[in-house]
């Protein structure tokens, strides 16, 4: 199913947050890419049942929403910050939420943020096989970004450059799941 949709999520747990501030941007440009709308979520957005869910429909309506949108959309950007050198706990718990099959085949762009370099492999020793473990597409180009890797809330060109190439990956994912399949007449 799609909802012409990139939806961004974001394991931030507090508000502002760079990591948000991140995968917004990230998620704006590849939605303006692939001619699309895009929305961004956080843990906020689940509100307080969230905590306490064991399963999709112990949450409210609005988190329900939410998580529908998530499933449903086009493709994904997803970030966390990096804590103790993984993702967010309740990041996690919102992803046990989701049925094996919700995010098979969906492109996804991969991003987290963290305080210096030695999170750098986070990307790929947690959040990567977190999603291969649910068969989602994602993109060879992951994006770690480090406080330092950002000048009055401009991002460096290292990660500007590796932005880019994920953007470039995943906008062709993109169009390759929205193009119609040919039918041979034969």
């Amino acid at each position: 199913m799609s909802n012409d949709l990139i939806v961004g999520f974001s394991g931030n747990i507090t508000r502002p947050s760079s990591t948000k501030r991140f995968v917004e941007s990230v998620t704006a440009s590849l939605a303006e890419r692939a001619g699309l709308e895009h929305v961004v979520f956080d843990i906020e957005d689940f509100g307080p049942a969230l905590a306490t869910a064991r399963s999709i429909a112990d949450l409210d309506a609005k988190a329900q929403a939410v998580i529908r949108t998530i499933i449903e959309a086009d493709a994904l950007v997803i970030g966390s910050p990096t804590y103790k050198g993984s993702y967010t706990g309740l990041f996690k718990h919102v992803i046990d939420l989701l049925d094996p099959a919700d995010l098979r085949g969906k492109p996804i762009i991969l991003t987290a943020t963290g305080g210096g370099d030695r999170h750098a492999l986070m990307v790929e020793h947690q959040l990567r096989p977190l999603f291969a473990f649910f068969e989602a597409f994602v993109v060879p180009t992951a994006v770690y970004a480090s406080s330092r890797d950002f000048t009055d809330g401009a991002p460096s060109p290292a990660i500007t450059g590796r932005v880019e190439q994920a953007l470039i990956q995943a906008a062709a994912l993109v169009r390759t799941r929205s193009a119609p399949t040919a039918i041979a007449a034969e």
